[in-house]
């Protein structure tokens, strides 16, 4: 999975330096081996570290098209057909939201999207912003469960909201956020005199993979007169399963959605959409600067085809096409049964540690995220108390540390919440198997056998 290095000594065998003359293409070559080398094979079936993994080759070969054909996604002049490839893309997963129309656009990551639907909605409550700025307006206030993403924070930052501004919900023992303590906090947030404008629930967190109750959530937006955006960028996926869509119950209500196709659905980093309800070119409104070089309205064509206007961005990645041409080759029952297989063997690896000595669950998963943790033999017989967990709060990043130098496989820890740290399992690939899913608690027994 990786061949560890630390940076000094990989900055010595890479020899990075720029000089005035080229190298020669032998030395190209052996730079271009040691980049692959050294760098971590996230196609690995036991790379297991982020919320994305593997490889799709369908996508991989639209991404060699496009990189050769070095295209901007602006105007239909100069890239006519990854815009319809995008429109098509877009359709099809609103269609999947269950919204009968809608607008939507391709951004860099998710966190992106989240921002975007998070100044959508100020626009949306406040239009005059655009022209007047951030003067005279109220404190505006927004809403996001304490399981959200750290992109919210980022984005209230950036909007110039604040982080103080953002009030984060209580959630449940799953990590799903409890409406009741939404309803008091936009109540509190009105009595201070504060203008909330903007709820953002989460399908699928990123930790516990836990999906907020989107139907009793929207019913407090409606009341309340609240944007609500869902980032089910790791969620959203389960969509595409008639299986498990259930888990995004009441997304039909969202006012945007951030889903990444890059996840679990495997369209190659990156390949990130936000989603809007609204059919009125309210994404337009909001973003448009309408450069007369670039947007002209004389064109001789539909100018309704140039996008680039909706966008923040002016040069954008096709990163549509990638979903496109694998979705064309696997069709909708490939994806479905992709998402199908991932939690599956999600499950079965639940099961497994059950059956296991010295492993113990966090919670019963209902998405891809399996959280435990390892108990070595030394402290199986130690009495619940302060040491213990101190104890057990040290033993996962040394087993981090000895999988990484020995580079067997890669998995990610961390403390949350008041509990220490655990290991989060995230199932994607189709290429994983079940024996890959025993070879990760054989592995750990093994790197641990000395703790």
């Amino acid at each position: 999975v990786c061949e560890w290095r630390a940076p000094e000594t990989l900055k010595q065998i890479l020899d990075l330096e720029m000089r005035d003359t080229g190298e020669s293409h032998q030395k190209l070559l052996q730079l271009c081996r040691d980049v692959i080398q050294y760098s971590v094979k996230t196609n690995h079936p036991r790379f297991f570290n982020q919320l994305y993994a593997g490889m799709d080759y369908y996508s991989l070969v639209a991404r060699f098209i496009t990189e050769a054909l070095n295209p901007s996604v602006y105007t239909y002049e100069v890239s006519p057909v990854f815009l319809l490839v995008e429109e098509a893309v877009i359709k099809k997963m609103i269609e999947f939201i269950g919204w009968e129309e809608g607008d939507g656009i391709f951004n860099p990551g998710g966190s992106v999207s989240n921002m975007y639907a998070m100044n959508l909605a100020r626009y949306k409550f406040c239009p005059e912003i655009k022209e007047k700025g951030l003067s005279g307006l109220p404190r505006l206030v927004l809403f996001t469960s304490e399981e959200c993403h750290y992109s919210m924070k980022k984005a209230a930052s950036f909007l110039g909201i604040g982080t103080e501004n953002v009030y984060f919900i209580k959630t449940d023992e799953r990590g799903k956020m409890i409406p009741e303590e939404l309803e008091k906090q936009v109540q509190r947030a009105r009595k201070e005199g504060s203008a909330p404008f903007l709820v953002c629930a989460t399908a699928g967190t990123t930790v516990l993979g836990a999906f907020d109750p989107l139907d009793k959530i929207a019913d407090i937006c409606e009341k309340h007169g609240l944007w609500l955006h869902v980032d089910a960028s790791w969620g959203g996926s389960a969509l595409i399963s008639r299986k498990h869509c259930r888990l995004l119950h009441g997304i039909h209500r969202a006012d945007s959605v951030a889903w990444n196709p890059h996840k679990m659905l495997l369209a190659g980093i990156q390949c990130c959409a936000l989603l809007v309800k609204d059919s009125s070119g309210l994404l337009k409104k909001c973003y448009s600067a309408k450069a007369a070089y670039l947007f002209q309205q004389d064109k001789f064509y539909d100018v309704s085809y140039d996008t680039g206007d909706k966008s923040i961005q002016c040069s954008r990645r096709p990163d549509a096409f990638k979903f496109w041409l694998m979705w064309k080759a696997l069709g909708t029952t490939g994806l479905e049964e992709r998402v199908n297989r991932a939690l599956a063997l999600a499950r079965y690896l639940v099961e497994e540690i059950k059956k296991r000595e010295g492993f113990q669950l966090l919670l019963e998963p209902e998405y891809a995220n399996v959280c435990f943790w390892y108990i070595p033999p030394s402290l199986r017989k130690m009495e619940d108390g302060p040491e213990f967990w101190q104890k057990l709060h040290r033993v996962a990043p040394i087993i981090k540390e000895r999988m990484m130098k020995k580079g067997s496989m890669m998995l990610g820890y961390q403390p949350h919440q008041g509990k220490v740290n655990f290991f989060r399992q995230v199932v994607i690939g189709p290429h994983v198997s079940r024996e890959d899913m025993d070879f990760l608690l054989d592995e750990i027994e093994l790197l641990a056998k000395d703790l």
